[in-house]
């Protein structure tokens, strides 16, 4: 990856700033990973608002019953079946539909590039479930206990003749008496 500033080849994809100029590249990266189109948009570079994806797909769905039920329809006389198939895919779609346009209009935001409750559960889950982390979070809970960081209590205080030995001995007495503790074993 380069710099769209200065040309500076990067590292790595993770890198937040030039190493040159110090030109923000957090969505350089993004921008790379989607084959040069921003995230959010549409084919003609139209940025689309979770409330308008969601009429169309509410949409969609209401308009695929004047698909189905007749398919379904044509199924269920061939093969001589009750017809409480048509009503449950009639009743489904068109529900379906219509609740979901509902849900697009009362709850989803009208500003584009935000993503809908739905897309940021499914991100959420999905970087819990590979381990990664989402940008802003906190950091990995730390191992080391905070009673560590207290100061000690009064009389646990060392000073540093606790610390040297009050008898300076040579290596060769340490030695001798290593091998004299052993022989008597």
């Amino acid at each position: 990856m380069y710099c769209p500033a200065c040309g500076q080849q990067q590292i790595s994809v993770e890198t937040r700033f030039c190493s040159r100029c110090g030109f923000l590249l957090t969505g350089i990266a993004e921008v790379m990973s989607h084959g040069g189109v921003v995230p959010g948009t549409d084919e003609a570079g139209n940025k689309t608002s979770p409330r308008k994806r969601g009429l169309m797909q509410g949409l969609f769905i209401f308009l695929l019953t004047f698909l189905l039920v007749p398919v379904v329809a044509m199924i269920s006389i061939g093969l001589h079946l009750p017809p409480f198939g048509v009503a449950i895919t009639a009743v489904l779609l068109t529900m379906g539909g219509l609740l979901r346009m509902a849900y697009a209009l009362m709850f989803e935001p009208t500003s584009p590039g935000h993503k809908s409750f739905e897309e940021n559960i499914f991100q959420a889950s999905q970087a819990r479930s590979l381990g990664h982390v989402t940008p802003g979070a906190l950091p990995p809970q730390q191992s080391i206990p905070v009673e560590s960081y207290v100061s000690p209590t009064a009389g646990a205080w060392r000073d540093t003749n606790d610390l040297v030995p009050n008898e300076p001995g040579t290596v060769t007495d340490s030695t001798t008496k290593l091998l004299h503790d052993r022989e008597t074993q």
